[in-house]
This record gives C-alpha cells, sequence and structure tokens, in this order.
C-alpha cells in the first residue's frame, strides 16, 4: 500500500460518483452483529448435529478455528491489504481497499469490514475448511465449529479494530491494544498488523522496536 497523508477532517472522502456505490464504503459495526452471529449460531448447530452425539470436540474446535483466524488476520493485514502497488489502477484499488482508512482513520463508516468484501473472503476460508477436513481429514463434523470459531474470532477484530479507533481503552490490556494499533497508524504503517492479537507480530517480527 502507498503510502497515504492523515486526513482528520470530518467528512467521509467520497470514493465513487455513484450513490449506490459509494453506499457500499460505509457500514456499522452493529451490521458485523446481524450479518455474522447467526452464521456462527448455525455452524455451531450444524457440528453439533455431525458429531454423533460425541460433544467433546465442539470446544477445541471452536477455539481452534479462533486461532486460525489470529493468523489471517495477520497475512490479510500485512499482505493483502497492504499489497504494494505496481501501477496507477492497482494504487486505486489499494486507496479503495485500505488506504482510505490509513487516509483517515476516525470515519466510523469505514472502520469494519464491509459484507462486499467479508462474505467472499469468508466463503474462501469456509471452502478451504471444508476441503481440510472433510476431504484431507474425513471429519465432517470438524469443519462447521471451526468455522464458527473462525468468524467469531473475525467479530472480536472488527469489534476490537472500531475500539481502537473509537473507546478509551485506559486500562490494562485495552490500553495495550489500543497503543499497538495506533503504533500501526501514525508511527509505522509497515509494522504491527496484529489488531486482535499481537502474537504473529511477535513470531514473524514485525513489531515496532522501541528506542
Amino acid at each position: 500500500m502507498p503510502k497515504v497523508e492523515i486526513n482528520n477532517d470530518d467528512q467521509p472522502i467520497r470514493l465513487f460518483k455513484s450513490e449506490f456505490l459509494e453506499f457500499f464504503t460505509h457500514i456499522s459495526p452493529i451490521a458485523v452483529l446481524i450479518i455474522w452471529v447467526p452464521i456462527v449460531i448455525f455452524f455451531l448447530i450444524q457440528g453439533i448435529s455431525l458429531s454423533n452425539q460425541r460433544y467433546f470436540f465442539i470446544p477445541f474446535a471452536f477455539l481452534l478455528g479462533s486461532f486460525f483466524w489470529t493468523l489471517a488476520e495477520y497475512i490479510l493485514h500485512r499482505f493483502l491489504f497492504h499489497f504494494h502497488p505496481r501501477n496507477k489502477t492497482q494504487e486505486r484499488i489499494a486507496f479503495l481497499f485500505h488506504g482510505i482508512h490509513h487516509s483517515q482513520p476516525k470515519i466510523k463508516t469505514r472502520l469494519v469490514m464491509p459484507p462486499i468484501v467479508s462474505i467472499p473472503l469468508a466463503s474462501i476460508f469456509w471452502l478451504l475448511f471444508t476441503l481440510i477436513f472433510n476431504g484431507l481429514f474425513g471429519l465432517p463434523a470438524w469443519s462447521g465449529p471451526i468455522f464458527s470459531g473462525f468468524i467469531t474470532g473475525y467479530i472480536v477484530y472488527d469489534m476490537m479494530h472500531y475500539a481502537t479507533h473509537h473507546f478509551p481503552m485506559r486500562n490494562g490490556v485495552w490500553k495495550w491494544l489500543k497503543r499497538h494499533h495506533m503504533q500501526h497508524h501514525y508511527k509505522d504503517p509497515g509494522l504491527q498488523f496484529g489488531v486482535s492479537s499481537p502474537l504473529w507480530d511477535y513470531v514473524f517480527s514485525t513489531m515496532l522496536k522501541e528506542k
């Protein structure tokens, strides 16, 4: 992602001339809960229904999916959202995809992932989990709770991202997470890609080195 100038104007930058397209660039965090919480519940129930009353693996599979999300969050943020464009068209795409958020980090309706992006990404991961756990390992009952945990991780990420920009978060780990993400915005956008967890920043040495 090319370097962008921070714009603290309260008026959102318009991205499209079309009112229809512009509408999809704004989303409330409540919409994330409305769309994704029922999906979390659905896939948990699916896993339970396929478990033959052997429920012991459900919590483990759910937690495994949540853990998978932390890695996906890091990879998506570092390599997709911050990809390095090679021409003007790619620069435009990079700005639309994530640069707009770095340009206007305080705009409330551009802090969570729009469904036009999150739904296709979630579909890809669901297909991946199905291929691995149904096809490769022969564990069809695992795909549902793993995906449910994965989406729960995504929800936590989106809510945490919104909170780091608009909630005080003055104490303990919350204060630390807010500072971690603000340093990504205001000190070095090429570091500290984790929002809900700094784990992979430590693993892949993308933590900001304090002077």
